[in-house]
């Protein structure tokens, strides 16, 4: 029988606050059968191994990063809803970085399509359309966006901006504002 308390969203919530304070690679059954008291046997009954789990994190975590972005560019548009979006992402990854590392994590393309991803791609778009960024272009503007947000959060966890001044914030806002000018002069494909 089942342990009363523990179900696959416990276990997701108590995954990614372990991941956030000891790092996603921290996380497995047995270290969270440890957390609640019981053999990592227990927690099968709920999760099918430290993959599943991995994937019920990112899941969760692409969940409410999504609910974070959404709620930081309602009302906005152009470089005002780029910075919200870009802050939201930056906010989340200092915040939790082992949730943020897991939203990283590949998803099967079943789970990818049923998962809050899809939502990120549209709001992105959805901001893509305050610039002239063509339609057939919007792909690479989407990943140009998303590799500086998740490249930019990755280096400063890392702490790699810890060692020179400016901070890290003044270079932040330089590179939001060099995105800003990129997508209102987005160069025509071939060039």
């Amino acid at each position: 029988m089942a342990r009363a308390g523990l179900t696959p969203d416990r276990l997701a919530r108590a995954g990614a606050e372990l991941a956030d304070e000891a790092g996603l690679d921290a996380v497995t059954v047995s270290a969270l059968a440890r957390r609640f008291g019981v053999r990592a046997a227990s927690l099968y009954a709920h999760v099918r191994g430290t993959d599943d789990l991995m994937t019920r994190i990112a899941l969760l975590a692409l969940e409410e990063l999504a609910d974070r972005a959404a709620d930081a560019v309602a009302g906005r548009s152009g470089k005002d809803a780029l910075a919200a979006f870009a802050d939201a992402y930056r906010d989340y990854a200092r915040e939790h970085p082992g949730r943020w590392a897991a939203t990283r994590c590949p998803l099967d393309p079943e789970t990818a399509a049923a998962s809050a991803g899809p939502r990120h791609a549209r709001m992105t778009r959805a901001i893509l359309r305050g610039y002239d960024v063509p339609e057939e272009e919007s792909v690479h503007a989407v990943r140009l966006l998303g590799s500086v947000f998740n490249g930019w959060a990755g280096l400063e966890n890392a702490g790699a901006f810890d060692h020179s001044e400016p901070g890290p914030q003044a270079s932040w806002e330089r590179a939001v504002d060099a995105l800003d000018v990129l997508l209102r002069h987005w160069p025509a494909p071939g060039r």
